[in-house]
């Protein structure tokens, strides 16, 4: 058992993996309640201060009733949620309908097991020392990938037990979305692998006491952050409603508490995905900005722990910008865009990544040599990124002339003919048309009125 001697631990500032599975079972129920209790009250704030930025980038005022700036905006719209009816139709797989949502939140939590917090530090009121994280493992990210497809489940099953062809089309989507991106976010961690030397989290983090992963592996970060808003169902890819449904996808036909798991699961992710990427591409728990040059305490106790929600906070502002920022994006963009872009470019990166890596190692070729050839060939592929496939649409596009565009009112109606009209349209005037006597004087036979012409029908 890990007490106050600290000959256990190797390394007071970076632990290792042989620091952890030695904790007692009061510190391990210590650690997984304060993780989940972080988690909630993350996910209570993420709520309110999108609601707060959003209205800012729209002008206007956002939550301020409920508690001082509306801080308990979110505990209210909870309290709310749950005092919903609870309604499950009768098409339901009743079961499955219920054990969907459990499925997709339950695996957010268990992420949270492998990411490192902070340094070794000392358990207030006690003697007793434990590294800020968990557990650890060999295979931790991959641990983490592999929980966070588990959730997966939840969404195409919340989908498929709904009874209802419009959930189920949604959670195909949802589903198909991230399980591709899932590949360009596992790609993008090669790299990291590659120069960690591990896929341990606090290795991980160790390697990057120096300098983040972030800056010397640009395109993996850049990939990995595109990914990781696909991942999570977040705009501009939220998905799981198509435009011209007008439901809500795979949760269409949830209400109450279950609702709030579905949505609990979205939030927990953001933070999941956020944490994640802190821990690989931007030093963990570890001071920005090489503060811990000239503040020797930057690293140690809990300070770090400001560091580490300081950086999941800026993540999670990244995907409330986009929120307000971008529109939608058709589906068949956003899956050719993941299949066709991200997927090439890490496989690309990562032989790049390798063959420096190697070379770096054995010091067999000159490394600038190298590096000028990689540029090359990046500029080759940039090229071929942006002139391809859409050569041909862009020159049918083309071959429409402007007559056609104002005539067929192609892509969009056309214009008024003085230019755009501002204030309310003019009142539309129908003009009253008078009654055309008929002047034809055929006669009706066979009926009451034989021999009568039909001038004089009409008259009469």
């Amino acid at each position: 058992m890990l007490t106050s001697s600290i000959g256990l631990l190797t390394d007071i500032d970076n632990p290792t993996l042989s620091d952890f599975g030695h904790d007692p079972g009061w510190v391990i129920a210590l650690k997984a309640v304060m993780i989940f209790l972080v988690l909630v009250l993350l996910t209570l704030f993420n709520i309110w201060w999108e609601r707060r930025v959003v209205a800012r980038m729209q002008h206007r005022i956002g939550p301020n009733v409920h508690g001082p700036f509306g801080l308990l905006q979110s505990l209210a719209d909870g309290v709310k949620l749950a005092l919903k009816e609870d309604i499950t139709p009768k098409a339901a797989d009743k079961v499955v309908f219920i054990l969907a949502p459990v499925i997709a939140v339950v695996p957010a939590f268990v992420a949270f097991s492998v990411i490192p917090f902070g340094p070794v530090v000392t358990i207030p009121f006690t003697d007793t020392q434990t590294p800020l994280q968990l557990t650890d493992m060999p295979v931790a990210v991959l641990f983490v990938l592999a929980i966070a497809s588990i959730g997966i489940y939840g969404i195409v099953l919340g989908g498929w037990s709904s009874g209802s062809t419009y959930s189920l089309l949604g959670g195909l989507r949802s589903s198909a979305q991230m399980i591709s991106y899932e590949v360009a976010m596992g790609l993008a961690l090669v790299a990291v692998f590659l120069y960690a030397g591990s896929m341990s989290t606090s290795q991980i983090v160790a390697a990057q006491d120096d300098l983040w992963f972030g800056l010397i592996l640009l395109p993996s970060f850049a990939i990995y952050t595109i990914s990781m808003v696909g991942e999570t169902n977040r705009a501009p890819f939220d998905l799981p409603e198509a435009e011209g449904e007008l439901v809500g996808g795979f949760h269409t036909e949830y209400s109450s508490l279950k609702f709030a798991l579905f949505f609990l699961a979205e939030y927990i992710n953001m933070a999941t995905v956020a944490a994640l990427a802190t821990t690989l591409f931007l030093g963990g728990w570890h001071a920005p900005f090489w503060i811990d040059t000239f503040w020797a305490g930057a690293n140690e106790g809990y300070v770090p722990l400001i560091w580490f929600f300081g950086k999941i906070l800026f993540f999670i502002f990244i995907f409330i910008w986009l929120r307000g920022s971008l529109p939608r994006l058709r589906y068949d963009q956003f899956m050719a865009f993941g299949w066709k872009r991200l997927i090439p470019i890490s496989l690309v990166w990562i032989v790049a990544v390798g063959t420096i890596r190697s070379i770096s190692l054995e010091g067999s070729i000159d490394r600038s040599y190298l590096l000028i050839g990689i540029g090359v060939l990046a500029v080759l592929f940039l090229v071929m990124f942006f002139v391809g496939e859409d050569t041909e649409q862009a020159d049918q596009t083309a071959e429409t002339t402007e007559e056609q565009v104002l005539a067929g009112g192609f892509p969009v109606p056309a214009m008024p003919a003085g230019g755009a009209v501002r204030g309310a349209a003019a009142p539309l005037e129908f003009g009253r048309r008078e009654p055309q006597p008929a002047t034809v004087s055929s006669t009706v036979g066979d009926s009451p009125t034989d021999g009568v012409t039909t001038e004089e029908q009409i008259d009469g």
